[in-house]
C-alpha cells in the first residue's frame, strides 16, 4: 500500500535547493511584480497593441528591455537584502563584515545573478532569508 506524500514533501519538491535557484526565483518573482505594475501604471492609449503576427527573431533593440528588466530586479532583490541586512544590524548591534561588504561593493560594479548569490550565502548564512 503507497503512501500518499504529505503536504510538506510537495512543498519542498516545488521548492528550489540551491541557494542560486532560491535567488533566481525570487529575482524573477520581482520581476514578474515590476512588470505588473509597469502595466497597471500606463494609460490603455499608451499600451502596445498584441498583434497576430507570428514573433520575429530577437534583435538586439528587443532584448533591451529584458536586460533592463533583468537589472531593475536585481537592484530590487539587492535592496531587499540591504533592508534584512540592516535591520538584522539594528537588532543584533553587530557590524558588516569585510567580506559581505566586499560582495556588495562588487555587486554594485557589476550587478549580476553570480554577484547577487554571492551577497545572499552571506545573509542565507546568518538566516535572514525566508524564502
Amino acid at each position: 500500500m503507497a503512501q500518499s506524500p504529505s503536504p510538506s514533501d510537495s512543498i519542498s519538491a516545488e521548492r528550489p535547493q540551491s541557494l542560486s535557484d532560491r535567488v533566481r526565483a525570487r529575482v524573477t518573482e520581482v520581476g514578474l511584480t515590476l512588470d505588473e505594475r509597469a502595466r497597471a501604471a500606463r494609460p490603455k492609449t499608451q499600451r502596445p497593441r498584441k498583434s497576430s503576427r507570428v514573433p520575429t527573431l530577437l534583435t538586439a533593440s528587443s532584448q533591451a528591455p529584458e536586460v533592463a528588466r533583468e537589472a531593475r530586479s536585481l537592484r530590487r532583490v539587492f535592496t531587499e537584502f540591504g533592508d534584512a541586512h540592516r535591520q538584522y544590524r539594528l537588532r543584533t548591534g553587530q557590524h558588516t563584515s569585510p567580506a559581505l561588504r566586499e560582495a556588495a561593493q562588487t555587486f554594485k560594479r557589476a550587478p549580476s545573478l553570480t554577484s547577487l548569490v554571492a551577497v545572499a550565502a552571506f545573509l542565507d548564512e546568518d538566516g535572514l532569508l525566508e524564502w
